[in-house]
This record gives C-alpha cells, structure tokens and sequence, in this order.
C-alpha cells in the first residue's frame, strides 16, 4: 500500500490523557507522518457521513448516498452528539426533568449504564419520575430481572459493559450496576463533579470506580458534559477507545512515536487545512467544528469502514461490519446543549 508523508503541528495543550510528554513533543513540528490511503478515506468519509445527515435532515428520499459501504451498513454521525442515544440522552434524559446536579447525574449514568432507550422507558413507564431521592435498588432490580426473563436486551450493543469481577456480589450483572451508581450517588459524586476543575478531573473521578474503565469513563464524562451545570470544552480532552486506536493505526504507518490521544488532537486541529488540501466542503453542525470526541469517534468508524473499503488491513483482526444500515421509523427533532448556540440554526425533521 502506498505511503505518503504529513506534515502536522500539535498545539501543546498538555493536558490529554496518555500524552507523549514535553521532551518528546519538541520535534513534532519538524515530524513527518507516514500516512496510508485510509487516512485520505477518514476525511471524505467525514464529509459524506455528514452530508447523508443533512440529506436526511432536509427529508431527501433514500438512498441518501452513492457509497455503497455508507449505504448498506451501520455507521455513526460524523458528530457524536447527532446520534439517535445521545439525542435521546440529551432530551428525555437530561433536559426533561429535575434539572439539579444531584438528579441529573443520577439519571445521566443510570441511563449510560444500560445505554438502551428500551430500558429506560421501561423505568419510566413503572416508576413515573425516575430520581434518586426515590430509588430502590430492590426495586428497580425486580423490574429489570422481570425483563430479562421475559427474553428482553437490557443492555446496548454499543459498548462491552464489564461484568463487575471482584467488585460484583451478584451473578446478575445489571444488579451490579445499580449498586455501583448507589455506591457514585453516596459518595457525593455529583458534588465532586460540579467542583472539578476541569474534564480530565471528572474523567479521573468516574474513573477510580469499580467497572469503569478509561473509555467508559471518558464517554460518561462527555456525556455529563453535556448539562447546564458545568461547562468544559470537548476539545480540552480525549482518550481514544480501541476501535478508535485501531483506526489510527491503519491511517498511519508511522506516528513517529506519538500516542493516539495526540494524533486525536493534531487531526482535530488541522481538519480545515486537511479538508481544503482535498477539496471537500466539510457541512459542519451549524458552525461547530468537530470536536476531540468527534474525531475519536471518526476514527472508530474508519476502522469498520476499512474492513470493507480496505480488506487487506488486518486492523484489529475484524474483517467484517456486523451491523447492515436500517432507518429507523421514528423521526430525530434535533436539539443539542443549549449552551453551544445552535439550536436556533436548526430547522427541518431528520430520521
């Protein structure tokens, strides 16, 4: 496969996760990555992913692309905040009740936990007002474990939600999860969050419990992040999940020992100059550029994208996409967190 070289500067923020550390970014202004066809593939992917969303937005009849990778399969939006959980995160989750601190992380992890709509409107639906000065872990217990046995999926498919090890008490693992949160909620962990400093702060408080490990902890944080309450930007911080690492490593041949985290962060600053050396006119989200958490996000797409697009890349040993593309029947209203300034740009009904 044919390599060319890239020349990137990274503003040294200093403060991602996993970072190379000062000594050894002094040459990266001078370094040249060696990059693969791939890593061309991530930004028209970008920009076709985006376009589709805005196709559908405006109500354009399928297909909504000439890609036949992007047509057949199941990809995510080019902005992770565009997607149909995190919009209903975003809505009914977050927006739609006690707006305290103290409710609204509640009802954020207890959601992100399971990370299935279903499931939470199964709560909804027997409980009324989901809140924590009401929860019974009991309770909610009999609820999910009735579920279960009825043949219903508790628990997305989108994240590999450890099983508890030393830490679970139960063989039931959902039972394990609600002790966790009691276990967050006890401990003033909504207190603590909207005392952080920081994101990377938030990150590492998620991240000193049991079950959670560097990428769930980095997804809750951003999802947190999301409230009125606090207020840090998505570009302040990032750790890269395994699909995301995989992706990287078929876009680059060489990194010149730089680590994912930073490799996020160059292509993350350099998109405006990466899409005009290309030619693409990149639909940004009503002004917003992509974000770290974005580009993390991208690059995890572009390694199921290249299973197909690219079969010779080995990658991370997948070889093929598991989930074909099926539009849902129930519209999107679009709304994103006040705070970004957006809201009053949208107009039209997705799918």
């Amino acid at each position: 496969m044919k390599m060319r070289q890239l020349n990137l500067s990274p503003r040294m923020a200093g403060n991602s996760h996993n970072v190379c550390s000062s000594t050894d970014l002094t040459f990266l202004s001078k370094s040249q990555l060696r990059v693969t066809p791939v890593y061309d593939a991530y930004w028209r992917f970008a920009v076709e992913r985006q376009k589709i969303f805005f196709r559908r937005l405006s109500g354009k009849p399928a297909p909504w692309t000439n890609d036949e990778v992007l047509a057949r399969y199941s990809f995510t939006n080019a902005y992770r905040a565009s997607d149909r959980v995190s919009q209903y995160l975003l809505r009914k989750v977050i927006y739609s009740w006690d707006p305290s601190p103290i409710e609204t992380v509640f009802r954020i992890l207890l959601f992100k936990f399971f990370n299935k709509i279903e499931t939470w409107e199964l709560l909804v639906k027997e409980f009324g007002e989901v809140t924590w000065r009401d929860f019974s872990c009991r309770a909610y217990d009999a609820v999910l474990q009735k579920a279960k046995l009825s043949g219903q999926k508790i628990y997305s498919g989108a994240y590999i939600m450890p099983s508890g090890g030393s830490f679970l008490k139960t063989s039931a693992k959902h039972v394990m999860h609600l002790e966790l949160l009691t276990k967050m909620m006890k401990e003033s962990l909504a207190e603590r969050i909207c005392s952080a400093n920081s994101l990377k702060e938030i990150f590492i408080l998620l991240r000193s419990y049991p079950t959670i490990g560097d990428f769930l902890a980095y997804q809750y944080c951003v999802d947190i992040n999301y409230t009125d309450f606090i207020n840090f930007s998505e570009s302040e911080f990032v750790v890269p999940g395994p699909g995301a690492r995989s992706g990287i490593a078929k876009c680059f041949k060489d990194t010149h020992g730089l680590g994912e985290s930073d490799v996020i962060r160059m292509v993350t600053e350099a998109q405006a100059k990466e899409f005009e050396s290309r030619e693409l006119t990149f639909p940004d989200l009503w002004g917003r550029p992509l974000q770290l958490i974005d580009c993390q996000n991208l690059f995890c797409e572009i390694d199921k994208y290249s299973r197909v697009r690219f079969p010779e890349l080995a990658g991370n040993g997948r070889h093929r996409i598991k989930r074909m593309f099926r539009p849902q029947p129930t519209p999107i209203e679009y709304w994103f967190p006040p705070k970004w300034g957006i809201n009053e740009r949208i107009s039209g009904v997705g799918l």
